[in-house]
């Protein structure tokens, strides 16, 4: 009797046994599927979504034009970084001409601190940037402290002066055109110190904090294309301006000042390319045979533009391509 009570709870013990073990062994397996502890199971990660590319901006990169001239430079400020990048004689000077009529408004404008000026003297202002007026740019240049008497030592004036300690330029110099030393459009820069200025406008240091806004406004807004000329004033809205794609103009204003006189007696165009924006500040100085006519300045100032446009638009974007593991 107690052999066969023996035997029915050993067989009783056996069947809750595996009842028991079969669960266990289950949970344990679902987890090495899940691929948790550390098991030789598998697991999968989505990839991360790649993140979009930057904006198109203007960065330093090769430039070729075919230019027929006497002189031709360029340079990019990143206004990031503070590098200058260009041409190899970007450090070489030629004359403003009337680029230089936005810092004359600026410094005008900055000592003014927070006065207001009559309205028929920003009348001045805005017709020296939008419409270039010489007459305007000349009353803002005397009020700013300016003279035209020529001052020993081949030194530049006062508002030039100016310019050169509170921008860092390294290049400029008062003209040494006979008979015009002391005027502003004679004015000696190279386009590394004009795309200096460009920044020094933008970020407040040329107008002061009252200003710096409505001179880059003005800046924005100047008009007229290269067939609006007078004797005293002229369209300006041409050149690095019309060789920006959309894909960055539509990014916030650009602000532009471009300068351009035929010097008869040399026989060739002064044509300078000044615009700035948050990002950069570019500057395009020429010399040229006047035959050529103001219009072939514009196109090479635009052509430098495009060339510096990154990421060029229509190009591919290369995308890294990930190893293909074997199954």
């Amino acid at each position: 009797m107690r052999s066969r009570v023996t035997l029915v709870l050993a067989i009783t013990a056996v069947v809750l046994g595996g009842v028991l073990l079969v669960p266990t062994a289950y949970a344990r397996l679902a987890s090495d599927d899940s691929g948790g502890g550390g098991g030789g199971g598998t697991s999968s990660v989505a990839a991360p979504a790649p993140a979009p590319p930057p904006p198109p901006t203007l960065a330093a990169g090769p430039v070729s034009v075919s230019f027929k001239g006497e002189f031709f430079s360029w340079a990019l400020l990143d206004r990031k970084t503070g590098k200058v990048s260009g041409s190899p004689n970007m450090t070489a000077t030629s004359t403003t001409e009337s680029m230089i009529k936005a810092w004359i408004v600026s410094d005008y404008l900055r000592q003014l601190g927070n006065k207001e000026p009559p309205a028929e003297k920003m009348k001045y202002a805005t017709a020296a940037i939008r419409d270039s007026n010489d007459d305007a740019a000349n009353w803002l240049y005397a009020a700013a402290g300016g003279s035209y008497k020529v001052l020993p030592g081949g030194q530049p004036g006062p508002v030039i002066k100016r310019a050169i300690s509170i921008c860092g330029l390294t290049d400029t110099k008062r003209g040494n055109v006979p008979h015009f030393e002391g005027w502003w459009s004679f004015t000696r820069m190279s386009p590394r110190d004009a795309a200096r200025l460009g920044d020094c406008i933008a970020d407040g240091k040329a107008a002061g904090p009252k200003w710096t806004k409505w001179v880059l406004n003005e800046m924005a807004n100047v008009r007229g294309s290269v067939a609006k000329q007078q004797d005293r004033s002229g369209g300006g809205r041409w050149g690095i301006i019309d060789g920006l794609p959309k894909s960055i103009t539509a990014q916030g204003p650009v602000s532009i000042k471009n300068g351009w006189t035929p010097i008869y007696d040399e026989g060739n165009w002064h044509v300078n390319c000044l615009a700035v924006t948050g990002k950069w500040s570019l500057t395009v100085m020429l010399r040229y045979p006047i035959r050529s006519g103001l219009d072939y300045g514009a196109k090479v100032c635009a052509s430098v533009a495009t060339q510096l446009v990154t990421p060029q638009p229509g190009a591919a974007l290369k995308v890294p391509q990930q190893p293909v593991g074997k199954l």
